[in-house]
């Protein structure tokens, strides 16, 4: 394969053993105590104990990169548990990036055993995997740390059945695949007040930064979050309704908080959020951040893209074939008016 691939790069900058060291706790296998059991032998009553120590009996488990790997893939591509692993038995790519030395034209497991790994996971090992991709953003410099201290909230509803209504609005919605990091995502059963959920969701979003060091101080919100101020004390909410308040900075900064919804519409249509198959609340809460997962790891390969391509212009520039390049974007962009087929040859 390429290495040069987006999904290739992703898979060397992953930190997979620290993903793996942080779930392996979740795999270990419980010691039993056991039952005591009164004999005799030969030299009188003895007592021993039967059942007890770990037992080694079942399935050996999968490797773990294996199962996160398919996780990410399936909500980074709108992929059901069975069609994930149907098309990874066919993309060698995917297999690369499930930790695989060689090409298995296969499937890597039974449909039910991601069921169950994900629901082993629970909410705090999926919370785990979006953080990770926090990590990676910060470490290739996609995005910078500062930029985590501020955050957009907002609130949307997880249907099971009813189509998402979409945004429209094309330039705000590219705009916002380009830029907006998904720093938190969590399910609030029944319902509540988007100011009800402010408090948990910036915990959470202090709990999953606390590897890079940094964590949320500003918090640019509509108005369904007035009147939180005091639930929240360690952290400035900026919203409409103090906008005689606002510096013309803070007042730029609040009109990127629309961009929020299209990362809305994005997890919907792209990523699997439109309705949730999972069963109960649990369900819904792994869901939802499994969402966001998928998400991140598609804007990592679009990011890896963007600066790949940018490298590549410095180097042109470099060795003054500036002018070669423009020539050939020239000759692509003719062809592909022309036929279809052989854009495709000249790419």
């Amino acid at each position: 394969i390429d290495l040069r691939h987006p999904l290739a790069v992703l898979a060397n900058r992953m930190p997979w053993q620290e993903i793996e060291a942080s779930l392996a706790q979740r795999w270990a296998r419980q010691v039993k105590a056991g039952k005591k059991i009164e004999d005799l032998d030969l030299f009188g009553p003895i007592s021993a104990v039967a059942g007890g120590g770990v037992s080694n009996a079942g399935r050996p488990r999968l490797p773990t990169r294996l199962m996160v790997a398919l996780l990410y893939l399936k909500h980074a591509f709108n992929e059901s548990d069975e069609d994930v692993i149907q098309r990874w038995g066919e993309t060698p790519t995917w297999q690369y990036f499930s930790g695989n030395e060689y090409f298995e034209h296969q499937w890597p497991c039974d449909p039910t055993q991601l069921g169950r790994f994900r629901k082993a996971l629970g909410e705090e090992g999926v919370e785990e995997l979006l953080a990770r991709t926090m990590e990676v953003a910060v470490t290739l410099k996609l995005i910078a740390k500062k930029e985590l201290t501020r955050v957009i909230v907002d609130s949307t509803v997880q249907e099971k059945a009813v189509a998402p209504s979409n945004p429209t609005d094309i330039k705000l919605l590219e705009n916002a695949r380009s830029k907006v990091l998904i720093v938190c995502a969590r399910s609030f059963p029944g319902n509540p007040h988007d100011g009800h959920t402010m408090h948990e969701q910036i915990e959470q979003s202090a709990i999953l930064m606390q590897g890079l060091g940094v964590k949320p101080e500003v918090v640019y919100a509509d108005l369904g979050y007035r009147g939180v101020d005091k639930d929240n004390p360690l952290i400035e909410i900026k919203h409409r309704g103090k906008d005689k308040r606002l510096t013309d900075e803070e007042r730029r900064l609040l009109k990127r908080r629309q961009a929020i919804e299209p990362i809305i519409g994005h997890l919907k249509a792209d990523h699997r959020m439109d309705r949730c198959h999972l069963k109960g609340s649990e369900g819904d809460a792994l869901h939802a951040v499994l969402c966001a997962a998928g998400y991140n790891i598609r804007w990592l390969l679009r990011k890896i893209i963007k600066k790949g391509l940018s490298l590549l212009l410095c180097l042109l520039q470099a060795s003054g074939l500036t002018g070669l390049f423009a020539k050939l974007a020239e000759i692509i962009g003719r062809n592909r008016l022309q036929n279809s087929d052989q854009r495709w040859a000249i790419a």
